[in-house]
């Protein structure tokens, strides 16, 4: 019997909404042996385990987490970006992010923490006061230039709490971005963004810069075959501009700076 596989794995079907018998038959299997799993009147196998997260899209981390309550051995590595092996996704990141310049481009782990930035996005953050290891939540939670310098500072506010609890959905719980949420929403206090009508295709940000106002809006990219934890939870922020004025300003630029990793 495994007395702590069993109520994760209720937890995490839970989490994503599904009946054992949902649970069982995206996984191949009876919602009866489901409900033997989460009683711990059968034990799992390493495949089963694996296919049961594949199946409810249970981040890396958390995979070995099940794994271990399992009493199994974890599967996933987390690795350093500096390690040989992860030569290749070094490049690639560096390509992405130098070829985006004029506009700003930066890498991001799963706690917003700024892990590089290409040159553009290094001045236009570096005179917020933001610098490579530092939590982005945490610099619009408390760093009043960063807050200043975003013209529609509660429009990006209410946007990045969505954000935050839509990746504490998916992650099934995180106590460092539970805090950081907590933060942000006592920030927000009980201001409320009404977008009175049919919501804009995209929400800009708009950053103070130069004597301007740059408007700019947000892709990212992530490694969609990853099987490593901290790549898996790395993500490329892209920035375009929103208008023609924020174009011009960002490929009028003499030069940028250079490139800054951690």
């Amino acid at each position: 019997m495994n007395e702590h596989f069993g109520p994760a794995l209720r937890e995490w079907r839970q989490q994503r909404r599904l009946s054992q018998m949902d649970l069982g038959l995206g996984a191949n299997v009876s919602a009866r042996h489901i409900s033997f799993l989460e009683t711990g009147r059968a034990s799992p196998s390493r495949s089963m385990v694996l296919q049961l997260c594949e199946e409810l899209e249970v981040p890396r981390a958390a995979r070995n987490r099940l794994l271990t309550a399992a009493g199994l051995a974890p599967a996933y590595a987390e690795r350093s970006l500096t390690e040989e092996q992860m030569q290749p996704v070094r490049s690639a990141v560096d390509w992405m992010m130098q070829r985006h310049d004029p506009y700003p481009a930066f890498a991001m782990d799963r706690l917003w923490r700024v892990r590089k930035m290409n040159g553009t996005a290094g001045m236009l953050l570096s005179g917020m006061g933001l610098q490579i290891g530092e939590s982005m939540l945490a610099a619009l939670a408390g760093n009043q230039l960063l807050q200043a310098a975003i013209e529609n500072f509660d429009e990006v506010l209410t946007h990045t709490i969505l954000r935050v609890r839509t990746e504490l959905a998916h992650l099934g719980g995180d106590a460092e971005l539970e805090e950081a949420l907590a933060k942000l929403t006592e920030l927000q206090g009980d201001k409320t963004q009404d977008p009175g009508g049919v919501m804009p295709a995209f929400i800009p940000t708009r950053y103070r810069a130069g004597g301007m106002v740059l408007s700019m809006f947000s892709t990212f990219t992530q490694f969609g075959t990853a099987e490593d934890i901290a790549l898996s939870e790395l993500r490329i922020e892209m920035l375009f501009p929103a208008d023609d004025p924020t174009r011009e300003f960002l490929e009028g630029l003499a030069a940028s700076a250079p490139e800054t990793s951690a």
